[in-house]
């Protein structure tokens, strides 16, 4: 760092409020602090520098380790807002959802010394560990779950099912089957009731719904079963993923795609708009919900009242909302050509 003072005729302490984004910097002091840092080839120690601030500038992100497209790509917008806040990641998977592989993961995150956490995974049940470590370091969750130290970042699941089941009615279809996500997720919990609600306050007849594992295997594997049930004329599906599977089985089963079955996935990964037919799916802002984690799990580490005060916000108002760690974030309906009206629509 002296060197580079030395190189653009500033003093050490003008480089470091460069280096660290002060914003009461000229400009050509700024400009002539990076180029002398290009010239030189400089970077920071990140090792002494903990040792001098007692900061390691890093968060941890817990996640399960699968190879679903959206949870990597929530991983992505966690790296992309940790990196224009100046923060590293740190990143512990975890090949269950066992307490213990929890508590492992979080506690070698604890370990390297991370500031804070987002914790990635449906975390249906907490122990004393867990709730002791995410409450000796600020923890954001993501997919809804919580402990009493954590804030949540999640989309809203139930209006995820409602939008999709609501447009299916809206074609005209008499009831919507339904493909669901694994009981043990809070995710696919939130959207089979949302889907069995909406049935119900139509008064419409609520089918069993069908459990897979996210996968499209599961989709294809449940695929072969409903399309040899005529009367299904409309699914709503869990993911995406699944969804390719179904309308794969359709297909080998000689029903159409929509004109005999009208099908809607979640998430809308970026492969739902290329798929045969494309894929009318709920949009999950997976980027969004990164940079909404990494905004109110640094707001929890400047402040770690924040997380016990939640609050729910739209995507669009969250980053002006109050200064809680909790924001809810609403999914969107994306119509492609895989939903079309019912053939012989039922007035009811």
């Amino acid at each position: 760092m002296t060197d580079v003072a030395r190189v653009a005729g500033v003093s050490a302490q003008t480089v470091s409020r460069v280096l660290s984004g002060h914003p009461n910097v000229q400009e050509r002091t700024r400009a002539k602090v990076v180029a002398a840092v290009a010239q030189l080839g400089y970077r920071r120690n990140n090792a002494a520098r903990m040792l001098s601030s007692g900061r390691s500038r890093t968060i941890g992100v817990v996640t399960l380790q699968t190879t679903f497209y959206s949870r990597a790509a929530v991983t992505t917008g966690i790296e992309y807002a940790a990196q224009a806040a100046g923060y590293a990641v740190s990143t512990a998977t975890t090949t269950s959802l066992d307490t213990s592989a929890i508590e492992g993961a979080l506690a070698r995150l604890a370990d390297q010394g991370v500031e804070g956490v987002v914790l990635s995974v449906p975390l249906i049940h907490t122990s004393e560990r867990i709730e002791q470590l995410t409450r000796s370091t600020p923890t954001i969750t993501i997919d809804g779950s919580r402990t009493d130290a954590t804030g949540v970042v999640a989309v809203d699941q139930d209006l995820a099912a409602r939008l999709a089941t609501r447009h299916l009615r809206e074609l005209g279809h008499d009831t919507v089957w339904h493909v669901a996500g694994p009981a043990h997720w809070l995710e696919a919990a939130g959207r089979r009731d949302g889907w069995r609600a909406t049935l119900e306050a139509a008064g419409r007849p609520v089918p069993p719904p069908l459990e897979g594992d996210w996968s499209p295997a599961s989709g294809h594997r449940i695929g072969l079963v409903l399309g040899r049930v005529p009367d299904v004329t409309a699914v709503f599906v869990a993911s995406d993923e699944m969804a390719f599977g179904l309308i794969r089985a359709l297909h080998e089963l000689g029903r159409r795609v929509p004109e005999d079955v009208s099908v809607v996935g979640v998430d809308d990964i970026e492969p739902a708009a290329y798929c045969t037919p494309p894929l009318t799916a709920v949009a999950q802002p997976f980027d969004r919900m990164g940079a909404l984690a990494v905004e109110r799990l640094l707001r929890h580490v400047a402040d770690p009242g924040t997380a016990s005060a939640p609050a729910s916000a739209s995507a669009s108002a969250s980053a002006s909302a109050s200064a809680s760690a909790s924001a809810s974030v609403e999914p969107e309906l994306v119509v492609r050509a895989s939903t079309a009206p019912a053939r012989n629509p039922k007035q009811n």
